[in-house]
């Protein structure tokens, strides 16, 4: 099928394709709440020679993760310019003739590039209907794999995969020593060194019935810790006692979300964070997102 970019610039849809259409579960009673202030962890701190300010920090994310799951990384030292050319340059790949981009799509069994409109990872039999979604997904370590458009694309990707992996693994030993573990424990029991790392780009483009389709429907991430980045337009929606909140960024900050296999390593006490994507009739939205786990060996206790 098109891309729902193409769809959508051609206005093919006005109002919302019976395949589209997202049924919710008529035992949710639970509703979307206001917009709510989450944990923010100032990163910076982690390498502070303040031993206050270092065993603060380490506190504050223990507690993010156990009563939370998720937080807003801010003073993570990733260039505002390398983000912004991140965006244009993923926005350039959805924007390129179909031909172009479906010629990325390959099904090597793992390091796989893929390029998708209207599907979820996997063969999900419980999901209704087609995502509001089209999205790019590849790997980018321990393997490097990514499409050769836009030319800019590949350098681009490369430096940010390298400056989040070492993000993830400094975020992860502070939650290593917030579990009462050694600094480095994390990141030797999951073989960081080869760990994965993979990046998909979301695009969501405006919906004529948004509150009747899903971006994405509520899931959790495999891996350990998750960088998520949106483009000013609001739509991750994340569950937190039983109740759904709509999360408002903070600009220049980085959305981390706890992941299945840090859940298991941590023995449940950090619990894997159920969210979803939803959709608006106004704006198109596009989040970057990068996955970060073990090796594709490690066995996860």
């Amino acid at each position: 099928m098109a891309s729902f970019r193409t769809l959508v610039q051609s206005g093919d849809f006005r109002s919302l394709p019976f395949d589209f259409a997202h049924f919710k579960d008529t035992q949710e009673s639970i509703q979307t709440g206001p917009d709510v202030s989450v944990p923010v962890i100032d990163f910076s701190l982690l390498s502070s020679t303040n031993p206050d300010e270092r065993a603060k920090v380490i506190l504050d994310l223990g507690k993010a993760c156990e009563e939370w799951g998720f937080f807003l990384a801010v003073n993570h030292g990733i260039p505002e310019n390398l983000i912004s050319a991140l965006f244009n340059v993923c926005n350039e790949f959805f924007d390129m003739p179909e031909e172009d981009k479906l010629q990325f799509d390959n099904k090597h069994p793992l390091y796989s590039v893929t390029v998708r409109s209207g599907t979820i990872d996997g063969n999900d039999p419980n999901q209704q209907g087609k995502l509001w979604r089209d999205y790019l997904k590849f790997f980018v370590h321990p393997e490097f794999h990514c499409p050769t458009k836009p030319k800019e694309m590949s350098d681009i990707v490369l430096e940010y995969s390298r400056r989040t992996r070492d993000l993830a693994r400094k975020l992860l030993r502070g939650i290593s020593q917030s579990l009462g573990l050694e600094e480095d424990y994390i990141e030797k029991a999951m073989e960081l060194d080869s760990g994965t790392q993979i990046f998909t780009a979301n695009y969501y483009p405006p919906c004529p019935q948004p509150d009747s389709a899903i971006g994405l429907p509520t899931h959790t991430d495999p891996g350990l810790l998750t960088f998520l980045l949106q483009n000013g337009v609001e739509g991750l929606e994340i569950q937190n006692k039983g109740k759904w909140f709509r999360v408002t960024g903070i600009p220049g900050a980085i959305f981390v979300n706890t992941a299945d296999q840090l859940e298991i390593i941590s023995n449940g006490k950090y619990k894997s964070l159920c969210h979803r994507a939803v959709l608006n009739n106004k704006k198109t939205r596009i989040s970057l997102v990068v996955a970060n786990g073990p090796s594709p060996d490690t066995i996860v206790t």
